[in-house]
């Protein structure tokens, strides 16, 4: 190594590969991240204030930003010269973040712990696997994310919903309170959201001022994304060196057998160039992070790195998900107001039920959307069932503002039981535009998660029933009862899991992958189970810990 050479490289700059740096150059370590899109930083970037009818497709999706024009920075499921390609009879959609902070600058923020149950589900039903770690270790974490970052919500004391150190939550809005008095009738448990949105000045940030736009990326600070809470600070340190447009290729190796460093394409110049580091991070997302690990192949390595079990790139999950929105009478007509909130729900149901009593095995969450946000391209037109007619002039616009808001919906997102179809390879035959090999997917929902969506979808139909409502779409059987394509809610996890046994498992209790002792996993890969919460208050936490972790190891000369 060269006295100018990093500490620790990074590759991947989202909520794992953003806590690390946080961490690392706090603790003192000269760190580099590598990113392979640009840099985006919400203060001066983000369009939180143009409203849809100022933009030329009226707020609709594009290929690199499919859930608006102006969501915060590039990504999607789709991008050009960087394929993936899927075995026959599977489908499965692979969503990708290129730009500075990854998917925390456009995701729902729903900010969720796991529970006690959630490690060790299968001393519990005999499914899976536990984890290495309990809840009890990571507490702490959880507590420290909550204290650097900011979450909302409420003590509701769940046994294995834990609650956290909370600002106080938003009050529900008009529509909610309707959702909240009817599931009430229904004998559901529905409680305040825990979103990471400021509702209270916190460390230096500000308060959310409720514009309903986080997904465009908050000008203000006040909701949570790695850019902005995590790696600015990095940068204040002066120890922090960010390289974007880098593509990584691979994790190179000395001959002791422990990594060196990493090579990677500078996407602007073509060119490959490396990095050497004493230790490296892979924190590219689950999927990502596997493919730089099955393409680097070392000397004693044919399989790929850190790959002597044969488990990278296995035991892939994401989150089920099924939807259903409704038409209600109820909310017609009313009086036009400011739906002030923050950028998601303010109120959510998390799953309290026994599943001994039910015939699948794992429980999911329901999230609720609906209310008078930001009309954008198709707002109210093309959805089977809606009541709304044609028409010219006044007509039509005295329509539009009688229906507006009267929509509400329902959203399951529930757990995966990771199954043996499910898994990502290196296809032999397909390069990306750098000549880097690219991932090929198998994926199989099984009959839990099927059943599991059935429950999600009578669930839904009891509540609009109770709300006098007509659904905009039916869920039956004939489609899996509507359960998503797998990567589509773009929770992935488990790709490098953790394990004791170095037999059956990529990296041990800190995510320290077992034949490379500098090689540490900081995304949602070392995730043994999917559980029905949302992963990345978990990936942050474990982040934290790992990071953690590398600076005392770094400090007794072990690494």
């Amino acid at each position: 190594m060269k006295r100018d050479d990093p500490d620790v490289c990074i590759i991947g700059s989202g909520a794992g590969g953003g806590m690390a740096a946080y961490m690392l150059t706090q603790a003192g370590a000269k760190v580099v991240v590598l990113e392979a899109g640009p840099l985006w930083w919400p203060e001066q970037d983000s369009a939180m204030f143009t409203w849809n009818y100022q933009t030329p497709r009226r707020g609709s999706g594009t290929r690199l930003r499919p859930f608006g024009e102006f969501d915060a920075g590039d990504g999607g499921w789709d991008i050009e010269g960087e394929p993936y390609t899927r075995a026959p009879g599977t489908q499965f959609d692979w969503y990708r973040g290129r730009m500075l902070g990854g998917r925390t600058n456009h995701w729902g923020r729903i900010s969720l712990r796991f529970g006690p149950d959630d490690f060790r589900r299968r001393s519990l039903d005999g499914l899976g696997d536990d984890w290495p770690i309990g809840y009890e270790d990571v507490q702490p974490y959880y507590d420290r994310v909550d204290r650097l970052i900011g979450i909302f919500g409420s003590v509701e004391n769940l046994p294995n919903e834990p609650d956290g150190i909370f600002l106080p939550p938003p009050e529900p809005r008009c529509w909610e309170r309707l959702v909240q008095a009817t599931a009430r009738r229904l004998d559901l448990t529905i409680i305040p959201s825990r979103l990471s949105i400021l509702t209270r000045p916190h460390n230096g940030r500000p308060a959310c001022h409720y514009c309903g736009q986080c997904n465009r990326g908050c000008q203000a600070n006040a909701n949570f994304s790695s850019p902005g809470v995590l790696l600015r600070p990095a940068l204040e340190t002066g120890r922090l060196t960010i390289i974007p447009e880098a593509m990584a290729r691979e994790i190179r190796v000395d001959a002791r057998g422990r990594a060196s460093g990493v090579s990677y394409v500078d996407k602007p110049s073509g060119e490959d160039r490396e990095i050497r580091a004493r230790v490296v991070v892979l924190a590219a997302s689950a999927c990502e992070s596997a493919r730089l690990l099955l393409n680097s192949k070392p000397a004693g390595a044919p399989h790929g790195l850190a790959n002597g079990s044969g488990t990278v790139g296995k035991y892939l999950t994401d989150t089920t998900g099924a939807d259903m929105g409704a038409f209600v009478p109820q909310l017609m007509d009313v009086p036009s107001h400011n739906c002030d909130g923050v950028g998601g729900a303010h109120l959510y149901f998390p799953w309290v039920k026994d599943n001994k009593s039910l015939d699948f095995p794992r429980g999911y969450h329901i999230e609720i959307w609906g209310g008078r946000g930001m009309p954008g391209a198709g707002a109210m037109g093309g959805v089977q069932n809606y009541p709304i007619g044609g028409g010219y002039g006044q007509t039509l616009k005295d329509a539009y503002r009688s229906y507006y808001g009267s929509v509400v919906g329902f959203s399951g997102r529930g757990e995966q039981i990771p199954n043996q179809d499910c898994y990502c390879e290196i296809d032999p035959h397909v390069v990306d535009r750098w000549g880097i090999p690219v991932l090929r997917f198998h994926w199989k929902w099984s009959e839990h998660e099927v059943r599991q969506v059935r429950h999600m979808q009578e669930t839904f139909a009891s509540l609009i029933e109770a709300m006098g409502g007509t659904p905009l779409w039916s869920a039956g059987p004939s489609n899996d009862w509507g359960l998503a394509t797998g990567g589509r809610i773009i929770h992935e996890l488990g790709t490098t899991r953790m394990g004791n046994d170095p037999g059956t498992s990529v990296v041990n209790r800190f995510c320290q992958t077992h034949e490379i002792p500098n090689l540490f996993i900081a995304d949602g890969g070392p995730f043994v189970s999917q559980a029905d919460k949302n992963p990345t208050w978990t990936i942050l936490a474990l982040a934290m810990r790992t990071s953690e972790y590398i600076s005392e190891e770094m400090r007794r000369g072990a690494l």
